[in-house]
């Protein structure tokens, strides 16, 4: 189909316009999206000392458990102490009924005297009868008898009061003492209850301060561990399940004399003074064992850390408000800081969150951190308490 000449030419000017509008409308949104920017909050790279540590899962363990036995055979009479309660060294716990071993301590106490009474008359006698050997108003024989008869009752003496101090001893059973001071738990036997020597269970009593807490590392770590306890006292930290913010320190005091086949492991054992009880017997937390310190470390929040195809890299904010791209080489996290081996410099300003709406060369409006500075600084609170020197 042709159109005839005088309609072809308003139709070109329309199509020409409807073009450069278009091509305008084009520019003008491009030119908004360089002139774009992109809010971000941001954290500054510094360079400090950071700890060297060990991660591990700990339990928690009584620095000592006993279970309370009785010594002797008898009726319980009364009971001391309550369930869950405090009890020190010494403290009387429950009293078992004494009059059958009264009555058996005087028996014992009335033989013993009976046997007193018979050895000195056999001591009398056979002195007596020896002045009489010179004389020949008695034998030899006979005073020979009467030394032996006189040692037999002193033997019998002896036993006797070997039966007064037995007798006595099963009577101070009756009342049975705590032998270590900690909190008593779950009451297992009430007044009236009869109880077997050395079987039945009355309570059981922990330790609880201090605690131990026992935690397992590696085998490939066991000569840098040897190598810094030589130096000083390692310090070990546990943060309980269900206490992120919560950070409690001790010390290294005891590694297992052999790595275990079967794990490739070796256990060690720290101690908690624990004076504020935050720790309580079979509570699993998050272990930290301090090696060394690092010093002139790069620190940075770890959310600033992110992966790529080709590795780990961060957003660097420039002098220009744009973001460059930077690869990083990540050496170890401390809670929520990440320690950079490679790739950023002190001062250099990174992004911390809004990552996902840049790309390299997009202008940003810096935020200094609100959320995420939150839990760094607890982080930071930790590191500046772990590279303190240990006690």
């Amino acid at each position: 189909m042709r159109f005839p000449p005088s309609q072809f030419i308003p139709l070109c000017l329309l199509l020409s316009l409807t073009c450069c509008s278009k091509s305008k409308e084009q520019t003008s949104s491009g030119s908004n999206r360089k002139a774009q920017v992109v809010p971000v909050v941001v954290a500054t790279a510094e360079q400090r000392e950071a700890p060297v540590e060990l991660r591990a899962i700990g339990n928690v363990r009584a620095k000592a458990t006993v279970a309370v036995k009785p010594r002797v055979t008898g009726q319980i009479a009364k009971v001391y102490f309550e369930e869950g309660q405090d009890v020190k060294e010494g403290d009387v716990l429950v009293k078992i009924d004494p009059a059958p071993f009264e009555v058996v301590l005087a028996q014992a106490k009335a033989r013993l005297t009976q046997a007193t009474i018979q050895a000195e008359i056999a001591k009398k006698q056979a002195l007596r009868y020896t002045g009489l050997v010179q004389s020949g108003g008695v034998s030899r024989e006979e005073v020979d008898n009467l030394k032996s008869a006189a040692d037999a009752a002193l033997s019998n003496t002896e036993a006797a009061a070997a039966a007064v101090r037995e007798a006595e001893l099963e009577l101070s059973y009756c009342t049975v003492l705590s032998p270590i001071t900690g909190r008593a738990g779950r009451r297992a036997i009430d007044a009236g209850n009869v109880v077997k020597e050395d079987e039945t269970d009355l309570v059981v009593i922990n330790q609880l301060q201090p605690v131990e807490v026992l935690f397992s590392v590696p085998e490939q770590y066991f000569g840098d561990i040897q190598k810094y306890m030589k130096q000083e006292k390692l310090k070990v930290s546990i943060t309980p399940s269900g206490s992120a913010s919560r950070k409690i320190t001790g010390v290294l005091t005891f590694l297992d004399n052999a790595i275990k086949a079967a794990t490739g492991t070796l256990e060690m054992k720290a101690t908690m003074d624990n004076q504020d009880l935050a720790l309580w017997p079979g509570q699993y937390g998050e272990v930290s064992l301090t090696l060394t310190t690092q010093p002139n470390a790069i620190l940075i929040p770890a959310p600033a850390v992110q992966t790529g195809q080709e590795g780990q890299y961060v957003f660097v904010v420039k002098e220009d408000e744009t973001v460059e791209l930077r690869s990083i080489e990540l050496d170890r996290t401390i809670g929520a800081l990440a320690v950079i081996r490679k790739g950023l410099q002190k001062g250099e300003v990174v992004v911390i969150d809004g990552q996902l709406r840049l790309t390299p060369g997009v202008k940003v409006e810096t935020k200094p951190p609100v959320g995420i500075s939150q839990s760094a600084a607890k982080t930071d609170n930790q590191l500046s308490q772990a590279t303190e020197t240990t006690p």
